[in-house]
């Protein structure tokens, strides 16, 4: 497992709000150091809403395991009540992301069971928690979702085009090749996820530009192609074997595989600006793809099956 600024900053925050406690004086700084482990977020913008969502149901909690300590004690029943009343809560104001660290704080300050002193003092421990994880987020190595995202575009793309190079050939062994279609899909799941989280973050937490939103465009793009490039690999996998094939339809689609991975090569490379502009090599890309499609459909290559799949994706890459 790599050792990533998530790790880190989770870390420091727990450390940072140890070390507020102390300067504040306060005893048992456990309470503290949980919330701070909660609270770390992948994104800022995500890291402020936490910090909003994460006020309000920590204070409801607090005040309702306050009002149930005072009239109800801390008896296991009586705590077990409460949270379902908690959980309840959290869910009908679509904060469920809080629901965990809402729990902890219910329960610490039930503890006190009508010693409002007490209950206030865990209340404000994890408040500290949860300041300290968003100021360490925010100042220490700030989330960069466009360039992680385009980084991680990069890596599954490696991997998935050693993977259609090979697919038609079939050179890798099968459990060499489960495992990293296992891996690819995988990370084009993490993929996904990242998107939404940059999606969330460009549209929520600051007006969005022109030119972000063009961005914004063009990686939705870029993940579904990887996405569609998966779904040609496990068409490959489930339909082109089982069909009867001659050498030469093997090279026709080995040969457009290839020029298809190598244009989605160049698109990368134009957007990171590295490659000069070259408006006849899409048009080229098209014609000898239309071309490959209708010999496919039309001459000896036709009856090999999976045919309607691998269209459609070779269509949209």
């Amino acid at each position: 497992m790599a050792f990533g600024a998530r790790m880190f900053k989770t870390g420091l925050s727990v450390t940072l709000a140890l070390y507020l406690t102390m300067l504040l004086g306060i005893t048992s700084p456990v309470g503290a150091a949980i919330a701070a482990i909660f609270a770390m977020q992948p994104s800022i913008y995500r890291s402020w809403r936490y910090f909003l969502d994460q006020l309000q149901t920590s204070t409801l909690g607090a005040i309702i395991a306050m009002l149930g300590g005072y009239f109800l004690s801390n008896q296991p029943i009586a705590v077990g009540l409460v949270c379902i009343v908690v959980i309840m809560i959290c869910i009908k104001l679509n904060m469920g992301e809080t629901i965990g660290l809402t729990l902890v704080t219910v329960i610490t300050v039930m503890e006190a069971s009508g010693q409002w002193d007490f209950a206030i003092n865990r209340f404000f421990l994890t408040l500290i928690g949860i300041v300290s994880a968003f100021l360490i987020n925010i100042l220490v190595f700030p989330p960069k979702p466009r360039e992680q995202y385009f980084k991680q575009i990069n890596d599954v793309f490696g991997k998935m085009s050693l993977l259609l190079r090979t697919a038609i050939s079939h050179e890798i062994k099968d459990a060499v090749y489960r495992d990293e279609m296992n891996s690819l899909e995988g990370k084009i799941i993490s993929l996904a996820d990242k998107y939404n989280l940059f999606e969330e973050e460009q549209k929520k937490l600051k007006r969005a530009k022109y030119s972000h939103s063009r961005q914004l465009v063009v990686y939705k793009h870029l993940l579904s192609s990887l996405q569609k490039g998966y779904e040609v690999l496990v068409a490959v996998e489930n339909h082109y074997f089982q069909a009867q094939r001659t050498e030469e339809v093997d090279q026709e689609f080995d040969a457009n595989l290839e020029r298809l991975i190598k244009f989605h090569e160049h698109i990368l490379w134009k957007f990171e600006d590295k490659l000069k502009p070259n408006e006849e090599e899409a048009e080229s890309m098209a014609e000898q793809n239309e071309a490959f499609m209708d010999g496919v459909m039309n001459g000896a290559g036709s009856a090999a099956g999976g045919i309607p799949a691998f269209r459609c994706c070779c269509g949209d890459v």
